[in-house]
């Protein structure tokens, strides 16, 4: 049997989750899974069996989502600073995320048939050289073409390009940062802390931080509509700016010909465009080539 979707929902649970469902959901929720050290020293049992729990727990709270029709989760497992505690607890966590996320991976195909896509997200502590080359000579490009540098552009650079930004972002333990995870990505989040440990997590934990969702909704939808609106407007501030330098270099009056102006601006767009594309494209490729050689050298 499926190790996420074993289990059903109590009848309770299933009515709650009916009328959870009524309103607003968020499509994408992020999780910092905070607390398994903790909760091992509250229970009296080695670390290990804390974090095993920990993950335990992501399976079962993975089977909620999926009632629940969110589309999309995020977790973070393990960080850089991580690896500063002692070996034996470090060696033990690689084993156990080996272990279960390979479990968890087998079943993907399954819980994309119900909607649920799971994306396993790491950092690297450096970008590999050759990409670092690739933007730095974008950058130098950029010179003679200042309006196609954009948060947009970022947006599209980050490893989570093809993701929704997450609507939700949920920290257990009582912990109030975000710990560097998704600091872009969530900046028109709900942000949600718990004082739960994450091992102790409940279906009636997640039904909470939904509702604060759903009762700050309307202000963090009109938030986001306002700042992609803002973003659209600078952005043809900037091509209004370079297609108005254009006429004067062409010896036309500011305003210049409307026509003009018109024939600039939509050929402004259309190779700012085709330059983006390239790049974007270029970029792909090397992280495809990193991870290949990545993977080579670790088999």
């Amino acid at each position: 049997m499926s190790w996420i979707r074993e289990g059903e929902l109590t009848i309770i649970e299933r009515f709650c989750a009916n009328v959870i469902k009524a309103g607003p959901m968020p499509k994408h929720v992020a999780f910092i899974m905070d607390g398994n050290r903790r909760y091992a020293q509250k229970c009296h049992v080695e670390r290990q069996q804390g974090h095993s729990q920990g993950f335990d727990k992501l399976a079962q709270t993975l089977r909620w989502c999926l009632n629940l029709g969110i589309r999309e989760v995020t977790v973070y497992a393990f960080s850089i600073e991580n690896f500063k505690r002692s070996k034996e607890e470090v060696d033990g966590l690689m084993d156990l995320a080996r272990q279960k996320f390979s479990r968890i991976l087998e079943e993907q195909e399954n819980l994309k048939k119900h909607g649920v896509c799971i994306r396993v997200l790491g950092d690297l502590p450096l970008l590999p050289l050759d990409i670092q080359e690739l933007i730095a000579q974008a950058v130098l490009a950029t010179r003679n073409y200042n309006n196609d540098v954009s948060e947009s552009l970022l947006d599209k650079c980050l490893y989570t390009n093809n993701s929704p930004d997450p609507d939700l972002l949920i920290r257990t333990s009582g912990e109030v940062r975000l710990s560097d995870f998704l600091l872009w990505q969530t900046s028109h989040s709900c942000l949600v802390f718990q004082s739960v440990l994450w091992p102790e997590y409940s279906f009636w934990n997640l039904c909470e931080a939904i509702l604060r969702f759903q009762m700050n909704y309307s202000a963090l939808q009109k938030a986001r509509d306002s700042y992609m609106e803002e973003r659209r407007r600078q952005q043809m501030e900037r091509d209004q700016a370079y297609v108005t330098k254009k006429l004067q270099q062409e010896g036309f009056a500011s305003h210049g010909d409307s026509r003009r102006r018109r024939t600039l601006l939509q050929k402004c767009t259309a190779m700012r465009e085709e330059r983006i594309q390239g790049f974007l494209q270029a970029l792909e490729h090397k992280r495809v080539d990193f991870f290949e050689r990545l993977c080579t050298v670790s088999a």
